[in-house]
């Protein structure tokens, strides 16, 4: 299926928006919470910002000292995927563009991070109560996780109506 301006008004600003808020923040975070691992307080215990330069992934997920090379080629392999998913939306399928929007917008904050530098993917974003932590994450990790959420959600039901449509199509032969 061919883009449409529509899809693009909708795909490319939510990408465009997480990835320019993502970098801002963590220019923010790189000036501001600096020296690394020092906790700053914003809501108590419960969320604070605490600087960190992460060589893996999401939830610390860590692939030796490849690990920024292996990292950087899957996103850009996922850039491409993504985009192809963006072309191929039915139009004006505001969900599936929405989540991938977020998607690549977050996979590209983290791959501009890991072209910069060698240390890492700035995240300073730690919730939880006492020892008891999520894992440090940032803006772009927010776009992945949730867009990837959204997306799962997305093509379920996508998946869920095409099986109903056949089931109806059978029954509809049958007689």
């Amino acid at each position: 299926m061919a883009r449409s301006s529509s899809n693009a008004r909708l795909f490319w600003p939510v990408a465009v928006t997480f990835l320019t808020t993502d970098l801002v923040t963590k220019w923010w975070a790189v000036r501001a919470l600096a020296p690394a691992h020092t906790r700053h307080e914003v809501l108590g215990e419960w969320l604070t910002f605490t600087l960190l330069y992460n060589p893996g992934a999401a939830f610390g997920l860590h692939l030796g000292n490849w690990s920024r090379w292996i990292f950087m080629a899957l996103t850009v392999g996922a850039v491409f995927v993504l985009t192809r998913m963006y072309r191929d939306a039915a139009e004006g399928d505001t969900l599936k563009l929405t989540s991938l929007g977020m998607i690549l917008g977050g996979a590209c904050g983290n791959l501009v991070d890991r072209i910069r530098s060698g240390q890492g993917v700035v995240d300073f974003i730690d919730v939880g109560i006492g020892d008891h932590r999520w894992p440090t994450f940032n803006v772009a990790d927010v776009g992945v996780s949730c867009g990837a959420l959204l997306l799962a959600w997305v093509l379920w039901r996508e998946d869920r109506a095409a099986a109903v449509a056949a089931t109806a199509s059978d029954i509809s032969s049958a007689h």
